[in-house]
């Protein structure tokens, strides 16, 4: 039998539950304005206009912030990732595919600027959160499965080889989208959506080479 909380205790969590989404918020703004490096616990407190005590109520450490944004990015991008289930995938040219990878990773990294924080930030891999390596391992995945559609004979080191140089390319990326007016950014992902084509173009070639497919 279920059994509903006093409305006393729901009032309670609801506050809670927008304090924390305040607080996420502001490590959100304080990653994407100093880096994740330079924030602290008391910047990002000050932020959300509430004391440090309060922070630790719901957050032990930035850390765990981090943490908490990385479930959300990582939770919020594999909605737009759903067409790599799709069985029809690897019949798809590399520039369809090359458009499909970038532009959610664009709009999303413009929405949410605390992403190249956590995804193409500059701090090493044991400053990283267990979320943040999943984010990381995640991407990696992705791009592992549009290379085995782009090329599915090619050998699997090969293949993840060539999906870490790709998920490279979109790190660099990121942080290049976040300062610049919508023209510019708009030239900058053409010029990474040729630099991602002509790495994975020669791919689709050599498969079609090796099969006797015409190209």
């Amino acid at each position: 039998m279920s059994h509903t909380p006093p409305a006393g205790t729901r009032r309670r969590l609801a506050r809670g539950e927008q304090r924390m989404a305040q607080l996420l918020a502001a490590a959100a703004e304080e990653f994407a304005e100093v880096g994740y490096e330079s924030a602290t616990t008391n910047s990002i407190a000050a932020r959300a206009g509430a004391s440090p005590g309060s922070l630790y109520q719901f957050f032990p450490n930035k850390e765990a912030m981090a943490q908490a944004l990385a479930d959300r990015y990582l939770a919020e991008l594999g909605t737009a990732f759903v067409f790599l289930d799709d069985p029809a995938l690897a019949g798809r040219p590399v520039d369809t595919l090359v458009d499909l990878v970038v532009d959610p990773v664009v709009e999303f990294t413009v929405a949410n600027p605390a992403f190249k924080a956590v995804f193409a930030g500059s701090a090493t891999p044991r400053h990283l959160t267990t979320s943040s390596r999943e984010l990381h391992t995640t991407v990696q995945r992705w791009m592992e499965k549009v290379v085995d559609a782009i090329a599915p004979d090619l050998p699997a080191e090969r293949r993840r080889r060539t999906a870490t140089v790709a998920m490279h390319v979109l790190r660099v990326m990121c942080p290049l989208l976040i300062p610049v007016g919508v023209r510019e950014r708009a030239k900058l992902v053409k010029e990474f959506k040729a630099v991602l084509r002509g790495y994975l173009a020669p791919l689709a070639a050599g498969q079609a080479a090796s099969t006797g497919t015409p190209t």
